[in-house]
């Protein structure tokens, strides 16, 4: 079967479907999802629903700051509720890990996010009964906090269906189709689709797809476990999304439970590191685990923009960590880069060609 659409969108995570909401929302109304699971089923299902504005690389901040007020403002947009809640993050540091974050600090507050550095005294009070062994300081940003990811999935793709977007789920495409130096459709399992757009965000999937149609996007899968305890441990409501910045170790309140997250695989590996620092843990136990991929890129910046050649082929993976928490400015630049618009937010320098420019961007505050 052989049928044309104006544009496809490869993905139903949360960057696809931003994307689609958005190219229908400009008034691309013949622009097709193909999905090779179920919407929001891949990493986004495993996402913790984190966002903050701590970041060290100047654009991601301002990205940031873009994406929070896009997700304050979403239940009144879409009509869902997606638990939105500024219970801030706190990053908590030892004394080698200061220096950089004294550093990102400064440029943060520059730019009008409302960061500080806090004594570790200070910063416990947000998580009674965390172990302050060896640790010199922390840093917390109000404005920075939870959302859910399914709901925000849920909420794109059913404003993008009233626009008139189609969306097909358990459909893998398995190849980009090129003719004369220029995209021509992709080929599913279901068929084909003549297309001169295709935005390519299949999460640790794209570098498979890109290669069909001889580009190379520098992505690595890295798996990282979230793991349930039943029990909220006796912390506060409004508990921030807490790091330990050296381990990768995080925890937040979800639910009347708490999650604990990291790249550790079972609660038998989970417990040394996390004992050491929320004691508290060893009478409560895992009820539950999972995981999802990181899409890491080399810098451990977004990749994100357009194709020279193929031409109409854009891309938007190697999020390394942070697809979530920028699907929203992600999906709205991708849009205008397909329909050669001044974008609001100018990501340009997250293309793939600042490899090849030897520009890259290190992005130092990943968990």
């Amino acid at each position: 079967m052989v049928r044309s659409a104006d544009a496809v969108v490869v993905g139903g995570g949360v960057i696809g479907v931003s994307a689609l909401y958005h190219l229908a929302a400009r008034g691309v109304r013949d622009v097709v999802l193909l999905e090779r699971d179920t919407l929001g089923g891949g990493s986004t299902a495993a996402a913790a629903g984190g966002f903050r504005a701590q970041f060290s690389d100047e654009l991601n901040i301002r990205l940031a700051l873009r994406c929070i007020d896009a997700y304050q403002r979403f239940q009144a947009e879409f009509d869902i509720d997606i638990g939105f809640r500024q219970t801030g993050y706190l990053f908590l540091l030892r004394a080698e890990e200061e220096p950089h974050f004294r550093t990102a600090l400064r440029l943060q507050q520059s730019m009008g996010v409302p960061a500080e550095l806090v004594p570790v005294d200070e910063a416990l009070r947000h998580v009674p009964g965390t172990s302050p062994d060896g640790l010199s300081a922390a840093t917390f940003c109000p404005i920075d906090g939870l959302a859910t990811p399914h709901a925000v999935v849920q909420g794109y793709a059913a404003a993008a269906r009233r626009l008139g977007a189609h969306i097909v789920q358990h459909d893998a495409v398995r190849e980009i189709l090129v003719r004369d130096g220029r995209v021509a459709g992709v080929r599913s399992a279901q068929g084909e689709i003549a297309t001169p757009l295709v935005v390519l965000a299949s999460g640790v999937w794209s570098p498979e797809l890109a290669r069909t149609a001889g580009v190379d996007l520098p992505v690595t899968a890295e798996r990282r476990f979230v793991h349930y305890v039943a029990s909220d441990a006796g912390l506060p409501a409004r508990t921030p999304l807490t790091i330990d910045f050296a381990t990768g170790l995080y925890f937040h309140r979800e639910g009347a439970g708490l999650i604990v997250g990291g790249p550790w695989a079972t609660p038998e590996e989970l417990a040394p590191v996390a004992l050491q620092r929320l004691p508290f843990l060893a009478d409560l136990g895992v009820a539950n685990t999972w995981s999802g991929l990181y899409e890491m890129s080399p810098d451990h910046n977004a990749l994100v923009g357009r194709c020279d050649e193929p031409a109409g082929l854009l891309y938007a993976t190697g999020f390394s960590g942070h697809g979530f928490q920028q699907a929203p400015g992600i999906g709205e630049y991708l849009a205008d880069l397909a329909l050669d618009r001044e974008p609001a937010l100018d990501l340009s320098a997250l293309s793939i060609r600042r490899f090849t420019d030897d520009l890259s961007r290190p992005e130092l505050h990943v968990v």
